[in-house]
């Protein structure tokens, strides 16, 4: 079932580009028909996972390259499943919205975003060193050409930019992988101990982590990519690949260097202290849409990063949570500027204003999630980063007095991007005669939507369903290797 999960993308990918179609219909039709086969077998999966077993499930493995102990080796634990589902609800949703948009090319297209779900999904489920590195890079390169030919004016300069920085973090990581799997004799995440690694090879995990993430201060490709991309390829970015950086510090970061995240914790938070300050304020006086919810991304993600290393059961049980909910949170809103721009192009915030008089579904779905973003009390996104301040707490008041500014300041720019976009009075790039947001759009952003007031309603299906439902209990010897084993009572 888990290789299932990643060729069934890939595959239709390779269908998707090799048939001559007659009409761009047929091949979005196609496309949009695997994504939801894929969101399909992932909700079968869910229903069938067993999530009173604390160990790997619909594991596979086969040898790859004997002479190094490289295999390939697949499977599912319960907090991987749900990065997972995510990525196939905002794939289809992505899908969906580039399907509506008649992009150029759809084939191509729209191919590449079913192959960057494929290598997503296998970067979520690896359990081999090189085997993730390959997802890792494969997940990368749909990216470049999505943004580099598809993209806005400034597509070139934002993809240079973009490969830049991902390809020195990629290569960091690749040297650090063959460093630990030469020092352990075998890649496999099993059987490569907890605390076998040094320092140094740990900050080649993390350089590649805080780049793709992105953290303060490697975030220097974000404004660029997430303004230049199409508004489908950006969801995806802030809400979906940011999120297997977040996994990678997860799975392999925390369980193979406790030593190193204990002796560089005050470093590392101090940095993501920043990155959530800064990001807070960047998107508080970010003069467009997008630039709001780039900046925003940055901010979260330095607040998952801060549960992480909190390293117990609350904060990182609220950074998985977190990590879900921001996906959701960013994704949507990706897709909303879309509508916007293509209403009243180019989504300055100078602009605009009054889009909530004759739009009852755009102002809604967009203030209900601005108030879930809001993180008020009741709503998932609360739990996520309440869960996170009180494990981060146990570190230091000081850190979680950090987070609890930057919740009042994302409470500003929140505030402010309702209220640019849909009260006051109607901007000069806000036609009398634009739409509300038309039966196709609102078909791949309510989905998103529906699914974050779901889980305010009951986030302790995440919670409760991840780690064993609690990261510190006692757990069989063989999932120690991943979570459990950095992680104390």
């Amino acid at each position: 079932m888990t290789t299932a999960l990643i060729l069934v993308p890939i595959g239709g990918a390779l269908w998707v580009w090799i048939t001559p179609w007659r009409s761009a219909r047929s091949a979005g039709g196609l496309a949009l028909g695997i994504a939801f086969a894929e969101l399909a077998l992932w909700i079968g999966t869910a229903v069938n996972f067993d999530f009173s077993d604390q160990g790997l499930q619909l594991e596979q493995k086969r040898t790859w390259f004997s002479d190094l102990g490289v295999s390939y080796h697949v499977g599912l634990f319960d907090f991987s499943l749900w990065l997972v589902g995510l990525t196939a609800l905002v794939t289809t949703a992505a899908i969906g919205y580039g399907f509506w948009s008649q992009r150029a090319r759809p084939a191509g297209y729209l191919g590449l975003i079913l192959f960057l779900e494929g290598a997503t999904v296998g970067v979520f489920t690896a359990q081999d060193l090189l085997l993730f590195y390959v997802f890792w890079e494969a997940m990368m390169i749909p990216l470049y050409v999505l943004i580099g030919v598809w993209g806005g004016p400034g597509r070139l300069a934002a993809t240079v930019k973009f490969v830049v920085y991902t390809l020195a973090g990629s290569l960091l990581m690749l040297v650090a992988i063959i460093a630990l799997g030469l020092q352990q004799g075998s890649f496999d995440m099993f059987e490569i101990g907890r605390g076998s690694g040094n320092t140094w090879i740990f900050l080649g995990f993390a350089a590649a982590f805080a780049v793709k993430a992105p953290l303060w201060p490697f975030h220097g490709w974000l404004p660029d990519a997430y303004r230049e991309s199409p508004p489908e390829v950006a969801a995806i970015l802030s809400g979906v690949i940011s999120k297997a950086a977040a996994y990678g510090f997860l799975r392999i970061a925390l369980p193979s260097f406790p030593g190193s995240i204990s002796d560089l914790r005050t470093p590392i938070l101090v940095l993501a202290s920043i990155g959530l300050i800064y990001g807070s304020l960047l998107a508080f006086r970010a003069p467009d849409v997008r630039g709001v919810v780039a900046y925003s991304s940055l901010a979260q993600m330095n607040l998952i990063v801060i549960g992480l290393i909190a390293v117990n059961d609350s904060g990182v049980s609220g950074a998985l949570l977190q990590m879900v909910n921001h996906g959701l949170i960013s994704a949507a809103p990706f897709l909303r500027a879309g509508a916007i721009e293509s209403r009243a192009a180019p989504g300055d915030l100078r602009l605009l204003g009054g889009m909530a008089r004759g739009r009852p579904i755009l102002a809604t779905l967009f203030i209900t999630t601005g108030v879930i973003a809001l993180a008020v009390p009741g709503s998932s996104a609360f739990a996520g980063e309440f869960l996170v301040l009180n494990g981060i707490f146990t570190r230091g008041w000081g850190w979680a007095v950090v987070g609890a500014v930057a919740m009042v300041l994302a409470a500003m720019y929140v505030l402010r991007l309702v209220s640019a976009v849909l009260h006051l009075d109607p901007g000069s790039a806000v036609p009398d005669a634009a739409l509300d947001l038309r039966p196709a759009e609102t078909g791949v952003i309510l989905p998103l939507v529906a699914v974050l007031l779901a889980l305010s309603f009951w986030p302790a299906a995440i919670t409760d369903h991840s780690f064993g439902g609690s990261p510190s209990r006692a757990v069989p010897s063989r999932y120690t290797h991943t979570v459990h084993g950095f992680l104390q009572p």
